[in-house]
């Protein structure tokens, strides 16, 4: 059994600033994302959006250093990130990739369990530190009760939020999120981002590539919508959200209307536009 956890509640220590100087992104020689000056403002929760193909993930991966930049560079308090050590970027930024996938078997706290493998090495091994930090993790995420089961045989929303468990123990100050709420109904949608919220509460960086517009809208502090490969718009959704930019991002016409209970736009789409493509 893990450790319990101490009583002082553990948050990073700075909110990390997270930034892109001139990025250029691409694949096999094909461009993807074209110079992107941007700054996530530290302790929010960012969220990216725009269609298909805009470069929302290859963004996301250079963020993480998974995806190494054709150009420019991606900054972490100031230092390029592709200067660090592997291990002292994973100690900073944990990333949720899409398409994340666990050995058969697994249970949630073996899961939780390796989130804190960027702590590990030769000359330290696993402590009570660690311990106490899975169980931290589980903690946030809800999942004591369901720590010593197998992860398949969870709930898709129990299983996304073991997942972000095991970024939660990893400790960074930044956390990435690639689409995290996809394939998960709407009650399910809900804990994950319940989650993400009390992420922020506690001084982290969140971003996280969100495809319902509205959704965005209603859990992001700070939104950065892009089309090919471009930042089109950056600010709170009140100030970016207009039914211009939904023209122009996805190629429909739409009414945007403000949320009777935040306050926050809604995006109601109307019809295509034709002869649009969008990004």
């Amino acid at each position: 059994m893990d450790a319990p956890p101490p009583t002082r509640e553990q948050r990073p220590a700075d909110p990390a600033d997270l930034a892109t100087e001139r990025l250029d992104l691409g694949y096999d020689g094909t461009r993807v994302v074209h110079g992107l000056d941007l700054r996530l403002p530290p302790g929010r929760v960012t969220a990216v959006v725009g269609p298909n193909g805009c470069g929302k993930s290859t963004l996301l991966g250079a963020l993480a250093r998974v995806h190494q930049p054709e150009g420019g560079a991606v900054l972490l308090d100031g230092r390029d990130l592709a200067t660090m050590r592997t291990r002292d970027a994973a100690r900073r930024i944990g990333l949720l990739p899409q398409q994340a996938e666990a050995p058969d078997g697994l249970t949630v706290r073996d899961l939780v369990r390796y989130g804190r493998h960027p702590h590990q090495g030769l000359l330290r091994q696993w402590s009570p530190e660690d311990a106490a930090a899975v169980h931290r993790a589980l903690a946030a995420a809800d999942l004591h009760a369901l720590a010593d089961r197998p992860l398949d045989t969870l709930s898709g929303g129990q299983r996304q939020r073991a997942w972000i468990a095991m970024v939660v123990a990893q400790e960074t100050a930044v956390v990435l999120l690639d689409e995290p709420t996809s394939a998960l109904d709407l009650g399910h949608q809900l804990e994950v981002l319940d989650l993400v919220h009390d992420l922020a509460a506690q001084g982290r960086t969140v971003v996280l590539v969100l495809h319902d517009l509205s959704t965005a809208c209603r859990h992001a502090d700070h939104l950065v919508a892009m089309r090919d490969g471009r930042v089109v718009a950056e600010g709170t959704p009140a100030e970016v959200v207009t039914a211009e930019l939904v023209r122009e991002l996805y190629g429909v016409e739409a009414v945007v209307l403000a949320d009777p209970t935040t306050g926050t736009p809604v995006v109601c789409p109307v019809r295509r536009v034709a002869g649009h493509h969008p990004g």
